[in-house]
């Protein structure tokens, strides 16, 4: 329980800093816009690439592993520019869309390394995980886990600190291991609150599976429309809470937004 009330705290100091600084909000729009095209670009010619059996061929991979490519390093981008102007709002400056994309403009080819080693190292713990079993399956997903724990302020350190990726990566893990390695999935609530805001789209679903005509339409469009604004909002008040931990993790101090949430509990450090 007294996790289960930090993880609240959390998420009502991340939605504070999101409902006085909209604009936020843009960069998720942004980066799914783009992800789409890139979707369009890539995919579209990989359909075609199908031999007569309609199984792929070596274009069709380098199609689809260009897609999984370009599609990380478009949203660590966005994320980039999120992170950079949520920070300016948890200092109380005054974010702005253009400043986000000037400043992951800025850093465009410092991003790249990260984003070719972070899809890299997904594409080999999926393609590893495809060919074992289930207990090696669960050994894969725990080593998955273990990543993405340890480079989790990453982009954060590279973004707000300026360092490569090797660098980043470094102090990324050191924080993890000196700060608040152990308690961090205790605290972690945004996916959870925001599972729980997706499911009136779940009833509307069910709903609409039990309707007819105009109410099975009025069904799925409401039900599209409110999981891609869940969708949306999730993945920024992720980032404001990323931007937040770092900012913790790095000075020891809480924004004032999170002041009343409690960091302590979420960086617990090890005795």
């Amino acid at each position: 329980m007294g996790r289960f009330g930090t993880s609240w705290r959390m998420f009502k100091a991340s939605w504070h800093v999101l409902r006085s600084r909209k604009e936020l909000v843009v960069f998720p729009v942004l980066a799914g816009v783009a992800s789409l095209l890139v979707a369009v670009i890539f995919l579209t010619p990989a359909v075609f690439t199908l031999n007569d059996d309609n199984e792929p061929t070596a274009g069709s991979y380098l199609l689809l592993v260009g897609f999984y490519l370009v599609s990380a390093y478009v949203a660590i981008f966005f994320n980039a520019a999120l992170i950079s102007q949520a920070n300016l709002a948890l200092s109380g400056g005054d974010p702005s869309v253009t400043g986000g994309l000037r400043t992951a403009g800025g850093l465009w080819l410092r991003i790249l390394p990260w984003a070719l080693l972070s899809a890299t190292v997904s594409l080999i713990l999926r393609a590893i995980e495809e060919r074992l079993g289930f207990l090696g399956r669960i050994i894969i997903g725990l080593v998955g886990m273990a990543w993405n724990l340890v480079t989790y302020l990453v982009l954060p350190v590279l973004v707000l600190e300026g360092t490569g990726t090797k660098d980043s990566v470094r102090r990324s893990a050191a924080m993890f291991r000196g700060t608040w390695g152990e308690n961090v999935l205790g605290n972690a609530g945004i996916g959870v609150f925001g599972f729980l805001l997706f499911l009136p789209c779940l009833a509307l679903v069910a709903l609409g599976a039990a309707a007819v005509g105009a109410t099975l339409w009025a069904c799925v469009i409401v039900a599209v429309v409110w999981g891609l604004l869940v969708s949306i909002t999730v993945a920024a008040l992720s980032v404001i809470y990323q931007t937040a931990l770092y900012r913790y993790a790095a000075d020891g101090v809480a924004a004032p937004a999170f002041v009343g949430a409690d960091l302590g509990h979420a960086f617990r450090r090890r005795r």
